[in-house]
């Protein structure tokens, strides 16, 4: 699961400071660059005619069955599920941050974070009433993750970005690799 993230903490995460100020040069200033919920509008990466471009989507599909709304979809099963089917061939998005939060069972907050760089996550995007969401992909826990909770999201090496946004195949592999280990600390 994946229900909140943040933007820029105390470590330099210059990758992802330079994406929030291309946002906010096209969308003004974000009302949020720390943690960042579902609702919440976020910068992202899709693909526009071939090249890397930087948007400001809202966090969650409309739930239509039941009020609020839906944050993740599931890797396994993302091609077959009506709400996600027709996201996957050409509406992938990247979700930058500087690391996600999850709590354990006792209720403790940590901070999952790539290190050196910011924390790219796969994601999906569609339309609703003319509004840009998007949801994160959830994948099963590596061992980085495991010991806190039994799903994490799709992990992006900054080398797979690319990969995810523009090739198919590429994306459809990636739904299958175990993320990359991730550096874990209270929050």
């Amino acid at each position: 699961m994946c229900g909140r993230f943040t933007l820029l903490t105390d470590e330099e995460c210059a990758d992802i400071e330079e994406i929030v100020r291309e946002v906010e040069k096209a969308h003004g200033p974000l009302k949020s660059t720390g943690d960042i919920y579902p609702t919440n509008a976020s910068p992202v990466l899709i693909n526009r005619n071939g090249r890397r471009a930087a948007e400001l989507f809202t966090w969650g599909f409309p739930n239509f069955y039941r009020k609020g709304v839906v944050i993740n979809a599931r890797a396994e099963t993302a091609p077959e599920k009506p709400m996600f089917r027709s996201c996957l061939p050409g509406r992938r998005c990247v979700i930058p941050s500087a690391g996600f939060y999850e709590w354990d069972k006792e209720k403790r907050k940590y901070l999952f974070r790539q290190p050196g760089h910011g924390l790219y996550m796969a994601g999906l995007y569609a339309l609703y009433d003319n509004e840009p969401r998007f949801v994160i992909l959830t994948t099963a826990a590596n061992s980085s993750m495991s010991a806190v909770h039994d799903r994490m999201p799709v992990v992006l090496k900054p080398d797979r970005i690319d990969g995810w946004l523009t090739d198919s195949g590429d994306a459809l592999r990636i739904l299958r690799e175990t993320p990359p280990l991730l550096d874990k600390c209270p929050a």
